[in-house]
């Protein structure tokens, strides 16, 4: 069974389960114009545009195998706590950068170049509390043997190690943040992907440097971006990303509250940054300078300084 008008009453109960409710339910156009499926979901009728899900899947995705069916089912299930943070879009990474996923355009699509890759393209942009126009057009490649470990080439199954790929890529410096420019590479390949155990793995973390993620997540995405509100701490991007469990990121984040730094919510997966956070504003700020200098190439500076042998 392919995505029709009568498969509808499925994502109509799926996101029911999830808490949220399909806004719309559109045609579109993939990247190679061929059809897709649009389906907006929010948690309320009355969600602004920023507090939505766009999914779009191809035309010739197959719903009918229970395993895309739990795929979807999940998907929705994370994606209604991310809607509740201030800004859904966002993430941060271990260098210490606040940054925005945008206009990805799903699902992925073999390259017309006669290179044996998938690809997705979309938009990072810097989420520093400014208005930033600095951003790097992306485009993320996955080998056609690496794409075998994934369920579907699709939003549900591929957005999570996506944008965590890009995490690492960035945290690597191989990306650089302009006012414009052309679309940069971000390989997506088996190196992140453990066959023996079955999971991928973007960094090895000990607990001292997730409590520091969750200290900059908190900074970020609650107190500069998302006026103190509380954000989902227990995602399980987040949890991949940094190669632990959300159990474990759930201990680190009690212990930040108990050093003083969240504020819990009543529900425990969410946090708020606290004054004392706040306080340490020109820490945070200094990373943010470190991992934006990380990504500038030397050699490319060098040579507009006029610095070079040729």
């Amino acid at each position: 069974m392919t995505l029709t008008d009568t498969t509808t009453p499925f994502f109509t109960q799926a996101a029911k389960l999830a808490g949220l409710s399909i806004l719309t339910a559109d045609q579109g156009v993939d990247s190679q114009g061929r059809p897709t499926y649009l389906y907006r979901f929010a948690t309320s009728a009355e969600a602004s545009n920023q507090h939505t899900l766009l999914m779009e899947l191809s035309e010739s995705f197959e719903i009918a195998a229970p395993q895309m069916q739990e795929g979807l089912v999940s998907h929705l299930a994370e994606a209604a706590k991310r809607l509740r943070n201030p800004r859904p879009d966002a993430y941060v990474t271990l260098a210490g950068l606040p940054i925005a996923m945008r206009d990805f355009k799903w699902p992925l699509h073999l390259s017309t170049s006669g290179a044996d890759t998938y690809l997705v393209h979309g938009t990072v942009g810097l989420e520093d509390g400014s208005n930033s126009p600095l951003h790097a057009r992306i485009s993320a490649a996955l080998t056609v043997t690496f794409a075998e470990i994934v369920a579907a080439p699709e939003q549900p199954f591929a957005e999570g190690f996506i944008y965590n790929a890009i995490r690492k890529t960035l945290d690597q410096g191989q990306l650089e943040f302009l006012k414009s420019g052309n679309r940069q590479p971000v390989p997506v390949t088996t190196r992140y992907y453990s066959r023996w155990q079955k999971k991928f793995i973007f960094a090895d973390t000990n607990a001292s440097q997730r409590r520091d993620f969750i200290a900059l997540k908190a900074y970020w995405l609650s107190g500069v971006l998302g006026g103190n509100e509380p954000v989902w701490m227990a995602d399980p991007r987040d949890a991949q990303y940094l190669n632990t469990t959300v159990e474990e990121m759930l201990k680190d984040v009690q212990q930040q509250a108990e050093a003083g730094l969240l504020n819990m919510s009543s529900d425990t997966e969410f946090a708020a940054a606290t004054p004392e956070l706040m306080d340490h504003a020109a820490t945070y700020r200094h990373l943010l300078d470190d991992a934006l200098s990380a990504t500038k190439p030397a050699f490319n500076e060098e040579m507009r300084a006029g610095h070079t042998n040729m």
